[in-house]
């Protein structure tokens, strides 16, 4: 009998995929691939304005390629004009950015991989400053902590070591006070050391108890009301499609209006669309569907084969906004809302940037509605709070500081990490809420006047 051996086919041809890889305030990328050269990445990149921080990379050898438009790269302090047809070399271990507006090819050797590529400074084309808090407003002690001695910084070497052994010390002892008091010192070094740069990393059900929560608070809603919710930083919408199936599984009689809003248009346009592949998360490297059961993916995805598109039912009523959520003129886009989301961005930003968002991203919730609001400086969130008169919502707060562990994990040794609830703190209630209830200065005003008529009576 003659044997016959299956021919396997190999994929010698590679259009552009149709959805973006990786994606940034300036530029937008495209990979290539897969590729049989594994050692070996290929990317197609829109420059609109510029890589948004300066990078030095530790391993990988990256080759860019001028397709059209021009521009510069700057490579060891050193600028260098770019046209069509040049090709730019950016050797591991030197520091380069680059700014313009045009096309680029990019080959990576190594593929990259998570670690590799440090973040150093701001590229001022593109974000207007040129230091991670803006270099007018740097304190003697964050330069101090940010300086390098013959081109290596000591506390990132410090933060390092540190965050190795952290690591291997049990719970038992990293909530005793002392250690706790230098887990804290560590987190201030980070914060003032670390280079901030926005993510797109995200799950789908990311924070289960403040999905729990926004249920709990629908039970104050009349059937058939509307309630308009704003979803802020919605990055690939894992958190918008969260919140819209928590909501509509729970109240289906209620109208929603779910508005979610991020920075960047890839991002967005992405988003919108609501359909994700199982194999790859698109645009960022986190498995979005980790935190789900199979029952859960059921329920909120038609599946077919490895891609799965959210459900009619949840996408219904959905609207999506390219806009800064920190900016005063996006109140003016959305409106006042019952529920405003804004979860894991603000911790991206310098304190000043993030605490003037989260003054604007208040004005958004209409009175009597609620904030929530993780994944942020908790001095800074503790300061507006307080400022502000918020009202924390007491209701599952150690469950929700609790429900996201990627958070957790970052802390002490990492700018966006979070610590440990500590009811030894006088204002623990506050620091530790990540829900409030808004209430505006007429609102308060309004109270007041009702309170002095209630006591003028009892006088009478």
């Amino acid at each position: 009998m003659r044997q016959t051996s299956k021919i396997k086919t190999v994929p010698y041809i590679h259009t552009l995929p149709t959805s973006v890889s990786f994606t940034g305030k300036g530029i937008c990328g495209y990979e290539f691939g897969p590729l049989s050269q594994r050692d070996l990445e290929i990317s197609y990149v829109e420059v609109e304005k510029g890589h948004d921080t300066f990078m030095v990379s530790k391993k990988i050898v990256r080759t860019y390629y001028v397709l059209s438009g021009g521009g510069y790269f700057t490579i060891a302090n050193q600028r260098y004009e770019v046209r069509p047809g040049m090709l730019v070399e950016a050797p591991p271990n030197v520091e380069y950015c680059y700014s313009g507006k045009m096309k680029l090819i990019v080959f990576s050797k190594p593929r990259r991989f998570s670690g590799n590529d440090r973040h150093t400074r701001w590229n001022p084309d593109v974000m207007g400053r040129d230091s991670p808090c803006g270099a007018a407003h740097v304190p003697w002690s964050t330069r101090l902590v940010r300086s390098k001695i013959f081109g290596k910084s000591p506390a990132s070497f410090f933060l390092r070591i540190n965050g190795r052994v952290w690591a291997h010390l049990p719970s038992s002892l990293t909530s005793l006070g002392p250690v706790r008091s230098y887990g804290n010192f560590l987190n201030v070094l980070a914060r003032k050391q670390g280079v901030r740069a926005q993510a797109l990393s995200t799950y789908f059900l990311r924070n289960r108890p403040e999905l729990e929560l926004i249920r709990r608070l629908l039970k104050s809603k009349s059937p058939g009301e509307t309630l308009r919710v704003a979803v802020l930083g919605c990055s690939t919408g894992a958190e918008a499609y969260s919140v819209a199936w928590s909501i509509r599984s729970a109240r289906p009689d209620l109208r929603l209006i779910l508005q979610a809003v991020d920075i960047s248009n890839p991002a967005v346009e992405f988003a919108k669309q609501g359909v994700y592949s199982l194999r790859s998360s698109e645009l960022t490297d986190t498995k979005i569907f980790d935190r789900m059961t199979a029952s859960e993916m059921d329920e909120l995805f038609d599946r077919d084969g490895d891609v799965a598109a959210v459900k009619s039912w949840i996408k219904e009523g959905m609207k999506w906004c390219v806009a800064d959520a920190g900016e005063p003129e996006t109140r003016d886009l959305l409106g006042l809302q019952d529920m405003v989301v804004a979860n894991n961005f603000l911790c991206h930003m310098d304190p000043r940037e993030a605490e003037t968002s989260l003054r604007n991203i208040a004005g958004l919730v209409s009175p009597g509605g609620h904030l929530f609001v993780s994944g942020i400086d908790l001095d800074v969130r503790t300061k507006v709070a307080l400022d502000l008169g918020w009202k924390p919502v007491q209701e599952l707060l150690e469950e929700i500081h609790d429900g996201d562990p990627s958070c957790k994990g970052y802390w002490p040794w990492h700018y966006a990490g979070l610590e440990s609830l500590n009811k030894g703190r006088r204002d623990w209630g506050v620091r530790y809420a990540a829900a409030f209830r808004i209430v505006h200065a007429a609102a308060k005003a309004v109270d007041r006047s009702k309170s002095l008529l209630v006591a003028a009576g009892s006088r009478e």
